[in-house]
């Protein structure tokens, strides 16, 4: 496999969830080093995180303009050679952009960017970069949702009829209520988030994973959001009925305000010969249900799973993983891409299925505003 790929991460520092997730991930495989970044913006704060990690502080710096500056200076083999981007939504895109255009690789978190055409300038940016682009729909990752979509291109459940998924959240819920808190909250601030709250954070979860799991592309969505206050610019709840190729329908249901909810995000997809769930609160258990028959326990580390289940599970059965491990995942998936080593188109989301994640939460609130009524998405 040759060195470890030399990463850089962007944001994350201090007690950042989302940094230690893609901290963790990137070193559950082996095949990655951390070499440094900017954790924060203010450099004595990326200095000091930098120390408490234990890695040298030669490639921590005060931006991304002076990362660049300097990374390009290095022989290439000390140079970074992917950075991810763990920063607020509304500069994912410049991040992005600005990384791309200098050579790196590039693994940004969702939403990709705040708008759909930023969306596409960075698709043709990828094309001239020729370098390779994950974003982490991190859900993508477990062992039983790849399990899941194999079943389904295997046409183990026949032709698909009806997909329904479902996010519930209820962390937004003490804030919403509060005029003082929603109105400094960055999640609900246009200016940092872009046009959406929920539907930007994690109905496009939602919407990525039915495309993945079913090998569908959704056509056309229906939508009517919720945002509880006035003076509230931001979506917080909404329902969107979608419409897919060959006729299937289904249904995204996300919510922050669903009072009480931690995580609470499944999905279920129904064939004419069978039907399949799956919930990230219990993500080792895939159901599986057939007329007639008892309800079937799939679980991963068996070798009645997929190559690409198998590939993506650690231990043995009845040990479980969690979104650790579904981050890990991902980041291996990277790292055969970055290395050009063979690997399931599977195995991470690209930089199309960001894009296409930002046209659905474009066109859930174009929906909404134009008063609940269909709208096409981009076939791109």
């Amino acid at each position: 496999m040759g060195k470890k790929i030399r990463l850089g991460i962007l944001g994350g520092g201090g007690d950042s969830l989302i940094g230690v997730l893609h901290r963790v991930a990137s070193a559950m495989h082996d095949r990655y080093e951390l070499v440094g970044g900017s954790f924060n913006p203010l450099l004595d704060e990326s200095i000091k995180f930098a120390n408490q990690l234990g890695i040298s502080t030669d490639q921590v710096y005060t931006n991304l303009d002076i990362l660049i500056e300097e990374e390009l200076k290095l022989p290439k083999e000390k140079r970074m050679e992917v950075v991810s981007i763990l920063t607020p939504n509304f500069l994912h895109f410049s991040m992005a952009k600005k990384l791309l255009e200098n050579g790196f690789n590039v693994i940004c978190e969702k939403p990709m960017t705040t708008t759909y055409d930023e969306a596409k300038i960075l698709k043709e940016t990828l094309k001239m970069a020729n370098t390779v682009f994950a974003v982490t729909y991190t859900y993508t990752g477990y062992p039983m949702i790849r399990q899941m979509r194999e079943m389904v291109a295997n046409g183990d459940i026949g032709k698909v009829q009806k997909i329904d998924a479902q996010y519930y959240q209820g962390w937004i819920n003490p804030i919403i209520h509060d005029k003082e808190k929603r109105s400094s909250t960055w999640r609900l601030d246009p200016e940092k988030s872009g046009i959406s709250c929920c539907v930007g954070d994690i109905g496009t979860h939602a919407f990525d994973m039915i495309e993945y799991v079913s090998g569908h592309r959704v056509e056309s969505i229906l939508a009517d959001l919720n945002y509880l206050y006035e003076d509230n610019r931001m979506d917080i709840d909404g329902t969107i009925l979608i419409r897919c190729e060959n006729q299937v329908k289904g249904v995204i249901r996300a919510s922050q305000i669903a009072t009480g909810e931690e995580n609470n995000f499944t999905v279920q997809i129904y064939g004419q010969k069978a039907g399949l769930k799956w919930a990230q609160e219990n993500p080792n258990h895939l159901y599986l249900l057939e007329d007639g028959q008892p309800m079937k326990v799939l679980k991963p580390g068996h070798s009645y799973n997929s190559d690409i289940s198998l590939d993506g599970t650690k231990l043995p059965p009845g040990h479980p993983e969690g979104i650790f491990d579904s981050m890990g995942n991902i980041y291996k998936g990277v790292a055969r891409a970055i290395r050009k080593e063979p690997y399931d188109p599977g195995e991470f989301p690209t930089i199309i299925d960001g894009a296409r994640g930002m046209g659905f939460i474009e066109k859930a609130v174009e929906s909404h505003q134009k008063g609940n009524v269909w709208v096409e998405l981009d076939k791109d």
